[in-house]
């Protein structure tokens, strides 16, 4: 057997030394594409793990390219002059050559394995059932595999929480916004306001010290999936803050997860150096030491993490679908002492995580298949966007299909798309987001179906790998237009977590999964602009906020008073926000305690050691109100 584990030159030598086993990465075909010679009627059997990820893109396409030199065998055979017409000799001929090479193979046997199927996978691999539908070979269901003990129910203890918070307008403009554009970046705002994190913090740290450190003998882990690299470097700060804050550092330690690198608040940040100088390759074991305990990460280690010291899991960022199957299947690993699995939800309902789960619980079924049309009526929507014009996607293949490339072709098919870029960035954004949803639909069906279908149309083929070159020119090259920043447009007035439901959230197996019968842009918004005010009062609504205008007014109060004493000026002045809670936060209790009198309820409800969370809520708000107050010159001498 052939391990290939450190470079592709090894997989090239394997298949030459004809090697009966080989394990190795798809990503390695591309590089050896000019390096293995000789693999003619040569028979290969390729057992694909997380088959639902990796099966229908370019490199899957060049890995048949370089296992079955000899191409697809009886479906080439079926070519003719005819079929392609007159132009069969020029760059058509080489396109038509090149579509048939995406399908299947006479000497290549698929078997994959996943545990949640996509429609694709089920085409690609699969078999027609008595109905007809693309149906798996063999099944081994969820539920039966948490039946007989192989993995664990992730549904069992499931907790979510909800945010109320209010926002006000701080500004006498009233601006008219892109409604799109103003709702994620309301949303973003509150989700990076320090106050949410702090809070949201708090309640994790807390519960992972009372609840989940000491399962699996001491030794438990627990996961924070985030929304975004950012979300992830800010989490990362007020974890290390809070722990550091309360004395428990020699307990927990954090570690966090993210690619590349992220500039925040004036510095840039990578994984590696927010982690003391672990690399990626250490992270995974590292995490299995102690006192690390907690790995915050984002839009990493949510598929093909095996850490089965995983017991919880804080969940900050919308999951759907087979996404949210694959994150929180990271606790079903069992292990000696390991009983049971906790999640903890800030950002989902119920009920949507249960809709997600349903399809892959008992068996997988297919609600619509996809018809081939499809991809026909979305080439006739791309070409009516008069973005690209048919001879510049002939010119472009002209020169792609050719079998050697120089550095001047590389500058002649930039030159090719030219022309549809510069239309392309005359359009206004709504026509641009258009043809960019389109053309990536177009892209996705064409590479999937291609496998599946022998259409051998040299003209889907050529807008194929036109539009892969165009759609990353575009994206590349697009001005991004003005970003909309609303920070000193709105303040956060009010905020309350709160938890919502507990418990097992039960599964039944009637779901289906879909084909991607309906692709392209999606429903318009007709309500594309919304004054500021009206948007926050909106999502204030949605948000259920439930405080009175009465609490607004006493909690305004003892702010004044807060911002007018002395030594929490000159504790503002002085110190950074950090600091100026550890010395302003006795007068704050001192001015709550003196005005018990005018609201003894809301009081007690701050002092009172059986809702910590609340009390703490309140003060640290108030406080953060005091010293940006005062900072901003707000403050009045007495």
């Amino acid at each position: 057997m052939a391990n290939i584990s450190e470079h592709s030159r090894q997989l090239a030598e394997a298949l030459k030394a004809k090697k009966p086993i080989i394990v190795t990465t798809l990503h390695k075909f591309p590089v050896i594409a000019d390096q293995v010679e000789e693999l003619s009627g040569r028979r290969f059997a390729v057992i694909v793990d997380e088959a639902h990820s990796s099966q229908s893109g370019e490199m899957a396409a060049q890995m048949k390219n370089i296992l079955s030199p000899d191409g697809p065998g009886e479906v080439g055979d079926e070519a003719s002059d005819e079929t392609m017409g007159d132009e069969a000799a020029d760059v058509y001929a080489l396109a038509y050559a090149a579509a048939l090479q995406r399908g299947r193979r006479k000497n290549l046997s698929f078997y994959a394995f996943t545990a949640t199927p996509k429609y694709k996978t089920l085409e690609l691999f699969g078999h027609q059932d008595e109905a007809g539908e693309p149906a798996p070979f063999h099944l081994y269901s969820m539920k039966q595999a948490i039946e007989e003990g192989f993995v664990l129910d992730v549904l069992q203890n499931y907790t979510t929480y909800k945010t109320y918070y209010g926002l006000v307008k701080q500004v006498e403009e009233d601006r008219v916004l892109d409604k799109r554009k103003a709702s994620r970046e309301l949303a973003r705002f509150i989700s990076l306001h320090p106050h949410d994190l702090s809070q949201k913090t708090e309640v994790m740290v807390e519960h992972f010290r009372q609840n989940v450190m000491r399962k699996i003998g001491g030794r438990a882990r627990a996961m924070v999936v985030t929304r975004s690299r950012r979300h992830a470097v800010r989490y990362r700060k007020a974890f290390d803050a809070y722990i550091k804050a309360q004395g428990y550092e020699r307990d927990i330690k954090v570690l966090v997860a993210f690619s590349g690198s992220i500039e925040d608040q004036g510095q840039t940040h990578t994984e590696v150096e927010m982690n003391g100088g672990i690399s990626e390759r250490e992270l995974p074991e590292r995490f299995a030491e102690d006192p690390y305990r907690i790995l915050i990460v984002a839009n990493k280690y949510q598929t093909g993490f095996d850490q089965p010291l995983l017991h919880t899991m804080y969940i900050d960022r919308t999951l759907h679908g087979i996404q949210a199957v694959q994150t929180l299947s990271r606790l079903n690993r069992t292990m000696a002492g390991k009983e049971e699995t906790f999640v903890l939800d800030f950002a989902n309902r119920r009920e949507d995580i249960l809709e997600s789960f349903k399809p892959y619980y008992e068996a997988t079924a297919i609600e619509e298949r996809l018809d081939p049309q499809k991809l026909y009526e979305l080439q006739t929507t791309l070409d009516a966007f008069r973005i690209y014009y048919p001879e510049e996607v002939k010119a472009f293949g002209e020169i792609f299909f050719r079998a050697n490339h120089s550095k001047r072709d590389h500058g002649k098919l930039n030159g090719c798309l030219a022309p549809a870029s510069d239309r392309f960035n005359v359009e206004s954004e709504e026509v641009q987001n258009e043809f960019l949803s389109t053309l990536t639909s177009y892209l996705r069906v064409y590479a999937f179906l291609s496998q599946v279908v022998p259409f051998g149309d040299a003209k889907l083929e050529m807008l194929y790998v036109f539009g892969r070159m165009l759609a990353r020119h575009l994206k590349t090259n697009r001005d991004p237009g003005e970003a909309l920043e609303l920070g000193d447009d709105v303040a956060l007035k009010y905020y309350r977590l709160e938890k919502l439901e507990e418990g097992a959230i039960g599964l039944v197996g009637d779901g289906k999964v879909r084909g991607p019968s309906d692709v392209g842009t999606g429903s318009e918004d007709k309500e594309k602009k919304v004054e500021l005010s009206r948007l926050i009062d909106t999502l204030n609504q949605r948000l259920g906020t439930e405080f009175k205008e009465a609490d607004q007014l006493f909690f305004d109060q003892i702010e004044a008073e807060m911002r007018a004493h002395q030594v929490v000026q000159e504790a503002a002045l002085a110190n950074d926000r950090e600091n100026f809670g550890y010395s302003a936060r006795d007068v704050l209790e001192d001015v709550l305690l003196g005005r018990h009198e005018q609201n003894g309820a809301i009081i007690d409800r701050i002092f009172d050691e059986e809702n910590r969370i609340y009390g703490e809520t309140v003060i640290r708000l108030l406080l953060d109100r005091a010293y940006e107050g005062i900072r901003e010159g707000e403050g009045e001498a007495v």
